[in-house]
This record gives C-alpha cells, structure tokens and sequence, in this order.
C-alpha cells in the first residue's frame, strides 16, 4: 500500500488452514464521522481519499481467509490468536472441525458465500457477506459470544441501510458504460439489418428494372447481360453479408463474456444480477433456505439483532455493569422500536433511563465516566418518546 492508500495491510495466518492472508486495514484519520442515527449507525462520512468516499468501513471490519474463508473481526486480539491461550484452547479445535466440514460439503453455503465475497465489485454486499461467515463461525462453538452475533447482525442491518440509500458507485458507473457500449452495439446491428433492408430492397427495383415493358425487345436484349451481372455482384454482396452476420454472433458471444468479467456476474435486461441469480436479495433468499440463520434486509438483520443482544444482556457473560449494560438496554429499545416491537420497546427504554439515572447518580462526581451514560439518557427519554407517540397510531 501505498501512502495515497486509507489502508495498510495486516498479515494474519488463519487459524484454520495456515494461509497467510495480508488483510486491508483502515488507517487511523482515513475518515472523518459527520454524523450517527440513533441505533449509531454512521449518517455520514468523509474520506481523506475522495475515489473510496462511497465506501463503508465496515467493508473492512471482518477478516475473511482467501483460502477456507473463516471469518472473524480484525481485531487485535484475532491478529494475536497464537498467544490467545483459551482460544487455542477451548475454541479453535471446534470452530476448525466444523467449518472445514461444513466446507467440504458439496453442497457448502460456507463456499458459496466465500466465492460470491469480491469487493472491487460488490464491496457493500462483501461486507454483508463477509459478516454472515462471521457470525456462523462465531456459534461454532457451545458458549459462542451472543453480544457478537448481535452485533455482526446490527452491522449488516446498517450496511443494508447504505445500500438502500446509496447503492454500489462503481457498479452505477459500470452499469451506464455497459448501457452506453450495448446502445452503440444495438446501433451498429440496426445499421446492419438497415443495409440488408436495402439491398434487398435494390434487388426488387432492378428486377423491375429490366421487366418493365416500356422499352423495345432490341434495347431489352442489349441490357439483359447487364441483368445477370447484376445478380451475380448482389448475390457475392448478399455473401459478404451472411459472413459479416455470422461475426455478428461471435460479437454477441464476447459482449455477454466482457460483461460478465467486467460486473462480476451475468447482465440482462434489468441490469446487473448477482452470482448468477437475478439480484443480490435473492442470493441472499437462497442461503437463507440452506442457513435459517440468514438475513436478507435490515429488518431481519436487526430482529435477529435483538434476539442475540437480548440473550446477552440476559445472560450477563459479555456485557459489563455500567456504561455497556445501559448501552445494550438501550439498543434493545431502539432496535425493537425499528422493528415495530412497541410494548418490548418501550419496556427497555424505561429500563435505560432507569439504569442510567442510578449509575449517573452514583457516579455524579465523575463525569468522564458518565459521559456516555449522560448521552444514552438523552437518547433514550427523546426516543421514548418517539416510540409511545408510534404506539398510538400503529
């Protein structure tokens, strides 16, 4: 990479099946936030880099191997995993066991989503993609992290919002260059046929030419070689075309071959699909009858969400007392207020705002520790709010 470059490349062996995968990771200060929505999904971002300024981060936040595609967050602990003891220990020899069975298998929705993963083409669904292997790696094992998961799921809902609000730039671009070169070609065939028209066309005229009975039997028997010259250059003419027709074929051939390097899956009247399937949504609807636990929009995405931050909440292995606990309960709420869930909702942000006012309240004298507590509670009453107001007219 080089300075001009927002990334610098990790090396990190897989744990699974020893390949060195050199993984893009986003520098600090490659982007600005200028804002986030009230589930804290970015509203707005802005690169130093302009060409990637349509780019998601989150593109780059799950580490996937070229190889077996295992898949986990690049974080420090991951790119550390040898000296990681109780992963080694307790995790690895299941998670690996599993996914490489689950690999194997000839009918692989692990393989499947690992080979549809290409993120010069598709970089958002990589992302989405990419977070679906993380998350079936994830629950691998028996006391799999179930705040992970409900993270991993709560991303996916938010590149999914991305998407539906921005789409992939680089296939919008690539898209119009491919309407523009098959409107060019249609033209160019068109002309074709045009000339066919027309020398069939001057065939017709030329045989009424010389059968009209307006001149003599002398001055007919003088043009009549004429006639069968005539014929003779027109079928050569007429020769000339069928070949030309022919490598017309040979055109189309090569123009459905260009276009499907070029986008990375098939073109038709409707646009680019998706890993030969009419779009990205049906992909997904596909893993998803291999893998119920699949998502194919972000009202799934953040269902799914819910449950798994539920689950963790309830259990209280992975979320701390304090600023994660009220962070979490929150999200609940917003999440289940996205959803539709109103009652659920509005049971969490009460929660919140009651959590939260006893940990500012006993921490008063600290407003660094309150500091996102304080935020949370003003988030959580305004919302509050926003939920009984959608309760009374749903």
């Amino acid at each position: 990479m080089t300075s001009d470059s927002p990334f610098f490349l990790t090396k990190v062996e897989c744990p699974l099946c020893r390949t060195i995968n050199e993984f893009e990771t986003v520098r600090m200060g490659a982007y600005v936030e200028e804002g986030r929505d009230t589930d804290f999904c970015l509203t707005g971002i802005k690169w130093r880099y302009p060409k990637y300024q349509n780019y998601n981060p989150l593109i780059f936040f799950i580490a996937c191997c070229s190889n077996c595609y295992y898949s986990r967050e690049l974080t420090a602990s991951f790119k550390d995993w040898k000296n990681d003891h109780a992963y080694r220990t307790y995790r690895l020899k299941t998670i690996k066991e599993k996914h490489l069975d689950q690999l194997a298998r000839a009918d692989s929705f692990v393989k499947k989503i690992g080979e549809a993963i290409d993120i010069s083409r598709y970089p958002h669904e990589s992302a989405i993609l990419k977070l679906h292997l993380a998350i079936f790696d994830e629950q691998l094992t028996e006391h799999h992290s179930k705040l992970d998961i409900g993270r991993f799921y709560l991303r996916i809902g938010w590149v999914f919002r991305g998407l539906e609000q921005g789409g992939n730039p680089q296939q919008s671009i690539l898209q119009g260059l491919m309407l523009d070169l098959d409107t060019k070609y249609r033209m160019l065939k068109n002309a074709m046929q045009e000339i066919q028209d027309q020398l069939n066309r001057f065939s017709e005229h030329l045989s009424s030419h010389f059968d009209t009975d307006d001149i003599t039997a002398e001055l007919k028997s003088q043009i009549y070689p004429y006639r069968d010259r005539f014929d003779e250059v027109i079928a050569s003419v007429r020769e000339a075309l069928g070949q030309v027709q022919g490598g017309f074929g040979k055109i189309d051939d090569l123009m459905g071959e260009y276009k499907s390097v070029a986008l990375g899956g098939h073109w038709s009247d409707a646009g680019l699909t998706f890993c030969q399937y009419p779009s990205f949504t049906d992909f997904l609807l596909n893993l998803k009858s291999e893998w119920d636990w699949a998502v194919t929009n972000e009202h799934e995405a953040l269902r799914k969400a819910v449950e798994h931050y539920k689950a963790a909440f309830s259990d209280g292995r992975d979320i701390a007392p304090g600023n994660q606990q009220i962070q979490a309960s929150y999200l609940i709420a917003e999440l289940s207020r996205r959803i539709g869930d109103y009652d659920e909702a509005r049971q969490y942000f009460n929660s919140t705002i009651r959590h939260g006012q006893e940990f500012i309240h006993k921490n008063r004298h600290d407003r660094t520790q309150t500091a996102l507590a304080r935020k949370i509670l003003e988030l959580a009453i305004e919302q509050g709010k926003s939920n009984m107001a959608e309760m009374q007219t749903a």
